[in-house]
């Protein structure tokens, strides 16, 4: 039939040369194409794998050798919400990252975000615990690091008084371990993410960074011995460039909606009154619990400093580029103004747009009344001052991005 494919496939030649007293003549020609063929394809694997190889190659290289004009940033904790905005800054900037995390508490989600933003060759994440010595050690000897961001921590000040020994282990000795590492592969600058509740509940506000440390929970007490192992290994050492951010309430996203703040689920019920706020707005919780109203303050709910992400990892680039041989660096980061929970929530309330329903229950154990900073000495020498200042808008546009991902980076909407 005209136009069948069996008419198609037919070979008028082909056809003569099998009539030849039986002999395959005219079979050698096709098989020599064929020969051809997988020669061919077989160069082609052969010459893709090799060009896959040396790409993967190159990659690995970027990592394990030092670029001139380029600062090579290990950041603990990159997975985390502090941590990969900081990464996201530094990438802006020009710097290749190192993302160390084990996802016990950050997010695959915002590495895959910021995978999506990198430039090839810039980023690299690795699934390592801290605790585990010899993979940190194999981490520093595999890459050539610069300069150390220090993130990755447990941060629940309820959850440390309830496992204290689970703060010491994952705060102290993993920052003691970091180090060390540090101090055998020849890394010289550390930025050390440390925290207000070293200060426990000072007499007098607001915070200055010579005010008396005296940590009342479990979680200011592990940070202000990992605070401790840096002092004194740089008195030692003389060559170590550090700087301690001790910083105050965190909260806000990524101002163009890139990243946010997205917890576990299961850890919802621990996480920062912003979570808990947003999360009683879109319904997922059923109210918002505020934790004491018998304190002394102007309203009787704790007053804290709440500060944006976005200027928080602004004062983690400006140590880096200041920190100096041989010194430890220690400074407050926070606007300087405190804030009451229930201002907050009304903040909160105005943001999303949603009358949220609170509960006023007990206080939770290891908490503080109030607690605010006196930044002058950070912007007297780093330049640095809190620029994002207003709470309802940078609740707002922290609320835009969860209304996007409602249930966090796995779930991105359509108008993020």
């Amino acid at each position: 039939m005209p136009g069948s494919p069996l008419t198609r496939r037919r070979n008028p030649h082909r056809s003569q040369a099998w009539s030849f007293s039986g002999m395959d003549y005219g079979s050698s020609r096709p098989r020599s194409h064929l020969v051809a063929k997988v020669l061919v394809a077989a160069s082609l694997t052969a010459l893709c794998m090799f060009i896959l190889r040396q790409s993967s190659t190159s990659t690995t290289d970027l990592f394990a050798h030092r670029q001139e004009g380029v600062m090579h940033v290990l950041v603990t904790g990159g997975a985390g919400f502090i941590g990969s905005h900081a990464t996201l800054r530094l990438l802006a900037d020009g710097h290749r990252v190192t993302i160390v995390d084990n996802l016990s508490r950050g997010n695959m989600g915002a590495v895959h975000a910021l995978e999506e933003i990198a430039n090839p060759g810039m980023l690299q994440f690795i699934n390592a615990d801290l605790g585990d010595r010899k993979a940190v050690d194999e981490i520093f000897k595999k890459n050539a690091i610069d300069a150390v961001m220090h993130f990755a921590a447990v941060a629940y000040v309820g959850e440390s008084v309830a496992e204290p020994l689970r703060y010491y282990h994952n705060i102290t000795s993993n920052t003691l371990t970091v180090v060390e590492a540090m101090t055998a592969h020849n890394v010289k600058k550390l930025i050390y993410s440390s925290t207000c509740a070293t200060y426990g509940e000072p007499t007098k506000m607001p915070i200055v960074e010579e005010t008396e440390q005296v940590p009342i929970n479990p979680y200011g007490k592990a940070k202000k011995m990992a605070e401790d192992i840096i002092k004194d290994y740089t008195k030692a050492s003389s060559d170590l460039a550090v700087v301690i951010l001790r910083y105050f309430n965190v909260i806000g996203s990524d101002p163009l909606g890139r990243l946010g703040e997205a917890p576990r689920p299961e850890l919802r019920h621990m996480g920062r009154i912003s979570g808990a706020c947003f999360d009683a707005a879109l319904g997922h919780i059923p109210e918002l619990k505020v934790m004491g109203t018998d304190y002394d303050t102007k309203d009787g709910t704790c007053i804290r400093d709440y500060i944006h992400v976005t200027d928080l990892v602004d004062a983690h680039v400006k140590a880096l580029a200041h920190a100096s041989e041989g010194t430890v660096k220690v400074y407050n980061v926070g606007t300087g103004v405190g804030v009451s929970v229930k201002e907050f929530v009304e903040a909160c309330k105005a943001a999303t747009g949603v009358n949220v329903s609170v509960s006023y229950l007990e206080r939770r154990p290891g908490d503080y009344a109030e607690v605010y900073s006196n930044p002058s000495k950070i912007f007297r020498e780093l330049g640095w001052k809190a620029r994002h200042t207003n709470l309802t808008k940078s609740l707002s546009v922290a609320w835009k991005w969860k209304m996007a991902h409602p249930n966090g980076y796995g779930d991105a909407r359509s108008n993020s």
